[in-house]
């Protein structure tokens, strides 16, 4: 027999992105392996969409607008934001097949691009909108690119690979949903945070971003075939 220095099993193992597991996974295990993948996923796309975050815009455009035309601009911003994460969910893999781009290397490309989008944050301050036609307006620039920009598409493609495609569209729904909570009681939350509080969220959801984004490029270069 063979003998293998513990030394060499270590690095083996460390060199390995795949973990090896102690055993065979319990019922148990794989009960909640939907659940927590689910979790992780919804966890990932709120930081990124961050709805708090856009508080100050929210309340900016919608300041002049009567309620039935809140609500309709409301409706427009979810439906449309829903709609493009669904679409890049659905036929995402197949947008990088088509270009011949391997999901780590799309991980790089979203971590980097992520990483800019929280240091423009973190020292450019507060997005802005100017408010325009109902419909314009919530589709672009609140739905697209503030809402679901390219950090949340990148997301979405990327949990696709990594949790399932009921995973993370799972997580958009509940995203969507908990945005659109967000968005009804716009008011009421600008007026808790006040302007400092509300910059003060922004800048500590950038953190987390640019968190994201690292974690995104180091599994991308873990990966990389």
């Amino acid at each position: 027999m063979q003998y293998v220095h513990g030394t060499d099993v270590a690095l083996t193992r460390r060199r390995s992105w795949v973990q090896i597991p102690p055993g065979p996974p319990s019922e148990d295990d794989q009960n909640m392996d939907p659940i927590i993948d689910l979790v992780r996923a919804t966890v990932a796309l709120f930081i990124i969409v961050d709805p708090i975050g856009l508080v100050p815009i929210f309340s900016n455009v919608t300041s002049s607008m009567n309620e039935p035309d809140r609500s309709k601009m409301y409706r427009v911003v979810i439906y449309t934001g829903a709609a493009l994460l669904t679409l890049f969910a659905v036929v995402g893999q197949e947008l990088l097949a088509l270009f011949g781009i391997s999901l780590p290397s799309f991980e790089m490309a979203g971590g980097l691009l992520l990483l800019l989008l929280s240091l423009d944050i973190l020292f450019r301050g507060e997005r802005f909108a100017k408010p325009g036609h109902t419909e314009d307006v919530g589709v672009v620039p609140i739905a697209f690119p503030l809402l679901v920009g390219p950090g949340a598409i990148t997301t979405t493609m990327i949990a696709l690979g990594a949790y399932g495609i009921l995973a993370t569209l799972g997580s958009v729904v509940i995203v969507m949903f908990l945005s659109w909570v967000v968005m009804k009681q716009t008011q009421r939350i600008h007026a808790l945070l006040g302007k400092t509080g509300s910059s003060v969220v922004a800048q500590v959801m950038a953190v987390f971003i640019a968190a994201i984004a690292i974690q995104f490029i180091i599994t991308g270069i873990r990966t990389y075939p």
